[in-house]
């Protein structure tokens, strides 16, 4: 998959296109991904993605955002075993803000896209002010033609990235796994801590967050990367009042009967069941006593499932 950090000045070559954030990469946009590969087949045109970052309400409201639920790594992952042939990342900031519908839908979409055919989801607008939609998108002037994406429910709910974050809000990691169609994961690079948790006899791998997260607490996890199979382990997703209160959210991640040195892997925590909120304790003594119950828990949580 070719990626481009930007728009072209001029399309190279006609695509089909489907254009949206992509947070979560749930299972309305999995359907999208889906009916993009299927049409750009059809028509024997490279499959295309514009997304686009950071996110459009991270640039209006950056204290009012969401937290996101993916990187971009992620998405372009997802993008790529999908079958995109290409993704388009547009910076979104003041100038992109400020265009038109028409100039969006005409010289974004026709000219330096080069786009033919379009996807879009049924609540789709662009464009200053959001001004734009699907009906000023299907003028008959346009180079491409547009498909409008129906909604995907999920046991009665429309499947949104929206959704999702109030499920992991709420602890219900069930309801956000069926949702996204997967467990609900977070991806980054094993990297070096305070040694605490060594020190209290449950050695955690420490995995950086960027942002704000979308949940906090204990939890089950299954953790990818560490071999040919995903190991078992407990995950500890906040900021750690105990150990270090105001400091910055990180994920750690002890993982069951595993003992060796993985400084520097990248790895996938799912995070499976909600053992419980994060809290703070009066002592290091107290919080070593729950850490050794919340692994006696998860072990038995696996012994279930296995």
């Amino acid at each position: 998959m070719r990626v481009f950090r930007g728009l072209p000045a001029a399309a190279d070559r006609p695509i089909a296109l489907t254009i949206g954030n992509f947070d979560g990469i749930h299972r309305g946009h999995q359907a999208m991904l889906s009916r993009l590969i299927e049409a750009a087949e059809d028509l024997a045109l490279p499959a295309a993605v514009l997304t686009f970052h950071p996110h459009p309400r991270e640039f209006f409201a950056p204290a009012a955002a969401p937290p996101r639920l993916s990187t971009v790594r992620n998405k372009l992952q997802t993008f790529a075993a999908h079958g995109v042939a290409r993704t388009y990342i547009a910076r979104f900031d003041a100038r992109f803000a400020a265009l038109s519908a028409e100039t969006f839908a005409t010289h974004v979409l026709g000219d330096r896209l080069g786009a033919r055919w379009v996807l879009v989801g049924e609540d789709f607008h662009f464009g200053k002010g959001r001004a734009g939609s699907v009906a000023l998108l299907r003028a008959s002037t346009r180079p491409f033609s547009v498909e409008v994406m129906r909604t995907v429910s999920v046991d009665g709910e429309r499947a949104s990235s929206t959704a999702v974050r109030t499920a992991l809000a709420a602890g219900d990691l069930a309801r956000a796994s069926a949702l996204l169609g997967r467990p609900f994961a977070i991806d980054g690079r094993v990297v070096h801590g305070q040694k605490r948790g060594r020190s209290l006899g449950i050695p955690t791998a420490n995995v950086r967050v960027a942002g704000r997260p979308p949940l906090t607490g204990i939890f089950v996890a299954r953790v990818h990367g560490l071999g040919s199979a995903p190991r078992d382990g407990v995950a500890s997703l906040g900021v750690r009042p105990t150990i270090e209160p105001g400091g910055e959210p990180l994920l750690e991640v002890f993982v069951l009967d595993f003992d060796e040195t993985i400084y520097g892997r990248r790895v996938s925590v799912e995070l499976l069941h909600k053992l419980r909120d994060e809290e703070r304790f009066p002592d290091l003594d107290a919080l070593t006593r729950r850490m050794h119950a919340d692994v006696a828990q998860a072990r038995e949580y696996f012994a279930v499932q296995h």
